[in-house]
């Protein structure tokens, strides 16, 4: 269940690769401890961009620069108050020109980061009619329509994207894509060939994570860690491969280690995702007092983010489910259908529902999500659960079949107990 947290922001990390990244530090906004070589370079990014901006105050795509970098702050710091301020520099841009295809792909990405991705495909689109040969138009397009569940239209943006520019924003999304058809060869050749077109640190970096958590969730934990250390060579403290070393010493039978690692995260950077992953590992640990704490914070983080004009109930969905609130889980879930039918939320919705002892509709939509191809043991589970719950005569084969993608997943020793029941 850690994939569906944190999925959103990755693909939001994706898209501000393709466009200029940059940061703020003001005296409002506290620089923040051990900057990793991306915080560093979005810090003097900014710095640039402002100094630009005292000038030539009416420059209308450094302001656009400018607020595409506040989005790229709010997904590395984890604080949603950037948002507002994207929302005013891109609004500025806007203003100085009217229409501009650079302010339009901001607010694209700012509505993708905001998961209000049908407004994000409407920017996308608008953006396209201006700069229709501009790589980083179609990736937000790609964002917004592979979120939607628009699987042929995201296919040929992602497409486009790689006709206009093969590099790594393209590659990583086409990464994406095979990966969510199943198709796990092909999503680590083309993580390898955005590797080799990693021009900077926070590109690498980016790649090193990504092949990392494809090993780590096909059951390749060895492989995982040594993507995450050749990353953490480049950069020592950048925080997401630092989750995932703390990650594959809980799959290592660790726990106090990778304890130690995600208190030091948190701390440093409030992401959903860690907060999150370190609550389930505090709660598997027998501490659930402190696993409370966590959801408290990521509860206010959800608050946060609503407040900044985003919102997130697939993620909201799954912290309802794994903290036994069935009632919410399934409000929730069925909010974000809703809006959008992708096999994250038709997951998450049939995992809701059958929290809520209504298996029958359950199976329908686990069926949905398992249709995609993903190899997502998340997804193995929970149907197979299900199933169980049905007396399939299939549930055992499709929880063994979880544990053959991931041994190490969230919810393993649960696949565990479900299975020798069944026997």
């Amino acid at each position: 269940m850690i994939r569906l947290v944190a999925v959103t922001a990755i693909v939001g990390g994706i898209a501000l690769l393709a466009t200029a990244v940059s940061a703020l530090s003001t005296p409002d906004t506290p620089p923040l401890p051990a900057a990793s070589a991306t915080e560093s370079a979005l810090h003097r990014d900014i710095s640039a961009a402002q100094d630009k901006l005292r000038r030539t105050p009416e420059d209308a795509v450094t302001w656009a620069s400018l607020g595409t970098s506040y989005v790229e702050q709010a997904r590395i710091t984890g604080d949603p108050s950037y948002y507002a301020k994207a929302q005013g520099a891109l609004d500025t841009s806007s203003r100085h020109r009217p229409g501009n295809g650079w302010a339009l792909l901001g607010l694209g990405a700012l509505a993708n980061a905001r998961h209000d991705f049908a407004a994000a495909r409407d920017f996308g689109t608008r953006a396209r009619a201006v700069l229709p040969d501009t790589a980083a138009v179609h990736g937000v397009l790609a964002d917004a329509l592979t979120q939607l569940g628009s699987v042929p239209e995201a296919t040929a943006a992602v497409q486009r994207m790689l006709d206009l520019e093969p590099g790594v924003p393209s590659f990583t999304r086409a990464a994406y894509e095979l990966e969510q058809r199943g198709d796990v060869p092909g999503a680590r050749a083309a993580l390898e060939r955005a590797l080799t077109a990693a021009a900077v640190p926070a590109e690498i970096v980016f790649c090193r994570y990504h092949l990392g958590e494809l090993a780590f969730d096909n059951g390749e934990p060895d492989v995982a860690a040594e993507h995450y250390e050749q990353g953490l060579l480049v950069d020592p403290q950048d925080v997401m491969l630092l989750q995932g070393k703390a990650k594959v010493a809980a799959a290592r039978g660790r726990p106090d280690h990778a304890l130690d690692g995600y208190r030091e995260l948190v701390a440093r950077s409030p992401l959903p995702q860690l907060l999150h992953e370190y609550a389930n590992l505090l709660r598997q640990a027998g501490r659930g007092d402190e696993a409370a704490r966590q959801f408290e914070v990521l509860d206010r983080q959800f608050e946060l983010m609503k407040a900044s004009g985003g919102a997130d109930d697939l993620a909201a969905s799954v912290v309802a489910a794994d903290r036994g609130d069935a009632v919410s889980a399934l409000r929730l879930a069925e909010a974000e259908w809703g809006r959008r039918q992708h096999a994250l939320v038709a997951d998450a919705l049939a995992w809701a529902l059958h929290l809520n002892g209504r298996d029958a509709e359950a199976l329908a939509f686990a069926d949905r999500a398992a249709g995609s191809g993903w190899r997502n043991a998340t997804f193995a589970f929970h149907r197979g659960t299900i199933m169980a719950g049905l007396g399939h005569p299939d549930a055992a084969a499709v929880l063994r079949q979880a544990l053959e993608i991931q041994p190490y997943f969230a919810d393993a020793s649960a696949a565990r107990a479900t299975l020798a029941g069944l026997r």
